[in-house]
């Protein structure tokens, strides 16, 4: 949904407003989601920056393969304000923004976090996978200060929608994530993977989940690559593979068939030049790549390459469509349970901000108390007549309690908003005892 210009300021009187501001794998190509991601290093600093440059009290931002959103909470909110904030952090045109990004307000933003945190938004649908960096997102902005109360309650109804999704519904069984998509492929490639070697770039989650599915397929040799040797070991161990480092990587490369990369680096870890050489060693022998990284870890001209087969998360489609339709009774009942979980999320929001001015106007209430029974207690220690002091005191309190709204409810009604009335009624629980009401069901008796 793209919404910006004028009607994107949110002010919404005493509740609390939410924005969604995102770019997507349906919004946008990889070669623009990598130019908008935020790596870890980054997020620190850029939610700090964001809640003070975008004019925003309360921020959190979301940075995967797939996605970036920015997620803000505040009395009034401009979504050109983040808009243009993007733009400037990553070196980008607003316009570029624009074209690439959808917005949701309110209720809408609501609904759009739950359905991401279940899976809903998803390039494959249901995946597992991004509840966990929902999670890693509200740490960041916890760690950095820039959550607040609000932002909070909204990560925590959303986890929570996310975990009865997966309970109630159909929408977790037999997952298939963009890990799995990636090992379906290499089996198109390759028919017989228990002669290949595969060369997984990264220790993270989506690693995790690949070298897992390349074991259960009988993959012949499994080489976990990451800067750290102490994180390839942890994963490459229990399956009975080899770890290494980084730099080793073109000394290795030769060997490999299948190369799956996902790492948070920054630039490119494989350029055209080193796999230029190990297809030479290997006269030639087809290499299947998959780039899930965004930014990507291998640098595209790979692909021009003869012999070379990548690709991107983007090119993971076909396998994704596969998984949707499978899926699509679970998502529906999903969907309505988000609907029901928005509709009270909301409720209860708007529930909370009844209580602050319930409790402003119990303060100005009990301030007016304490005048009138000061009063009446000092002409009470001059002798005054008890029934008298406290008639009056009655009176006078009885006044003041009602002096501000009779005045607003006059100016209201005098300025064509009769509605006010009818609130009024309400919410002085007057029923059918109101003399204008008694007037007009005598008139409609007769």
């Amino acid at each position: 949904m793209h919404v910006f210009g004028s009607s994107s300021v949110l002010a919404i009187r005493g509740i609390m407003g939410f924005i969604a501001l995102g770019i997507n794998h349906r919004t946008a190509g990889v070669e623009v989601r990598e130019r908008v991601s935020f790596s870890p290093e980054q997020l620190p600093d850029a939610l700090q920056r964001l809640r003070a440059e975008a004019g925003a009290d309360e921020v959190a931002i979301l940075s995967t393969c797939n996605r970036t959103e920015l997620y803000c909470a505040q009395d009034r909110l401009d979504a050109e304000r983040l808009v243009e904030w993007v733009a400037r952090f990553h070196g980008m045109t607003a316009d570029e923004i624009r074209r690439s990004s959808y917005l949701h307000q309110d209720a809408g933003a609501v609904n759009h976090m739950m359905r991401v945190a279940a899976g809903l938004d998803s390039l494959v649908l249901g995946e597992p996978q991004i509840l966990g960096q929902m999670k890693d997102a509200w740490q960041a902005a916890r760690t950095a200060g820039t959550l607040g109360p609000y932002l909070d309650r909204l990560f925590q109804s959303t986890f929570s929608m996310a975990k009865q999704v997966r309970t109630d519904t159909a929408i977790g069984e037999n997952p298939v994530s963009v890990a799995f998509a990636a090992v379906s492929l290499a089996r198109q490639i390759f028919a017989d993977l228990r002669r290949s070697t595969a060369l997984l770039i990264g220790a993270g989650e989506t690693i995790g989940l690949v070298a897992r599915h390349l074991f259960e397929q009988g993959v012949g040799r499994i080489i976990v690559a990451n800067r750290t040797l102490q994180r390839a070991e942890l994963l490459s161990e229990p399956l009975g593979g080899q770890a290494i480092v980084l730099t080793q990587i073109p000394d290795i490369l030769a060997e490999c068939d299948v190369v799956i990369s996902s790492t948070a680096s920054p630039l490119p870890i494989l350029g055209k030049g080193a796999v230029e050489r190990a297809l030479k060693q290997r006269r030639h022998k087809p290499m299947f790549m998959v780039d899930i990284a965004v930014p990507r870890d291998i640098e595209p001209e790979v692909g021009s390459l003869s012999d070379v087969y990548l690709y991107t998360v983007d090119d993971l489609h076909e396998v994704i469509e596969e998984n949707l339709r499978s899926r699509q009774g679970a998502a529906e009942a999903a969907e309505r349970l988000i609907e029901l979980g928005t509709g009270d999320f909301m409720q209860r929001l708007r529930a909370l901000a009844a209580v602050d001015v319930l409790r402003s106007y119990r303060q100005k209430a009990e301030q007016a108390r304490d005048q009138e029974l000061q009063k009446a207690l000092a002409k009470l220690q001059r002798g005054a007549d008890p029934a008298l002091v406290m008639a009056e005191m009655a009176r006078m309190l009885t006044n003041k309690l009602l002096h501000d709204p009779s005045v607003q409810l006059k100016q209201m009604t005098a300025q064509g908003r009769v509605e006010a009335l009818a609130l009024a009624q309400e919410l002085f629980a007057l029923g059918d005892s109101a003399p204008g009401n008694r007037n007009n069901s005598a008139q409609g008796d007769s």
